[in-house]
Formats: C-alpha cells, sequence, structure tokens
C-alpha cells in the first residue's frame, strides 16, 4: 500500500520560516520524481517545487529565492523548506510522487500552512 504522509505545517507569523516534510511508503522512493503542489481557497492546485529522481530542482516564480526543495532516499522523505513566509503562501500543500518509468502518481492527504500577518 502507497503512504504518502506529510507533516510540519501549522501557523506561523509573516517572514518566518516553516519545514514540510512527506515521508513515502509502498514506493521505490529513488526512482520518483517528487513534488510540493498547494492549494489555497477558491483557486486551483499549484505546483510549488518539484524534484526529480536526478535531483533536478523547479520552482513556481512565487517562491523562487524562499522556498528550498530537497530529497532523502535513505529515509523515503521529501521536504519543504519555506522561508520568508508571505500571507499569500497560505494554502494546504500536498505531497506528490510520480513513477519516472510508469508516470503513475500518487498524492499525500496535505498539510496546512497559514502565515498571519
Amino acid at each position: 500500500q502507497v503512504q504518502l504522509v506529510e507533516s510540519g505545517g501549522g501557523l506561523v507569523q509573516a517572514g518566518g520560516s516553516l519545514r514540510l516534510s512527506c515521508a513515502a511508503s509502498g514506493i521505490a522512493f529513488s526512482i520518483y520524481g517528487l513534488g510540493w503542489y498547494r492549494q489555497a481557497p477558491g483557486k486551483e492546485r499549484e505546483l510549488v517545487a518539484d524534484i526529480t529522481n536526478s535531483g533536478s530542482t523547479k520552482y513556481a516564480d512565487s517562491v523562487k529565492g524562499r522556498f528550498t526543495i530537497s530529497r532523502d532516499n535513505a529515509k523515503n522523505t521529501v521536504y519543504l523548506q519555506m522561508n520568508s513566509l508571505k500571507p499569500e503562501d497560505t494554502a494546504v500543500y500536498y505531497c506528490n510522487a510520480e513513477n519516472s518509468w510508469s508516470h503513475r502518481v500518487y498524492w499525500g492527504q496535505g498539510t496546512q500552512v497559514t502565515v498571519s500577518s
């Protein structure tokens, strides 16, 4: 059974930091591309950052220079370090894993991030 479990969300003041973690089980983690998405109320889910199985990263323009995605294949975990948070970063953040060969996709249940002004 595949599981992606996010943690690390919460309430933080503008300018603060949070680190999200997503622990995966039931998949061959090292061959998966991993991503963080977010969905704010009334908005569509959007890509925040992703990292390929070879470690290449990509970021949404809105978070470049503030957020950092990383992966630890030994721990089957992907992280999102979020610095200089803004109220507009408030959303539910979801972890995503995509098999690099079959392109099958799995999602976590989401973790709430709220940034107060």
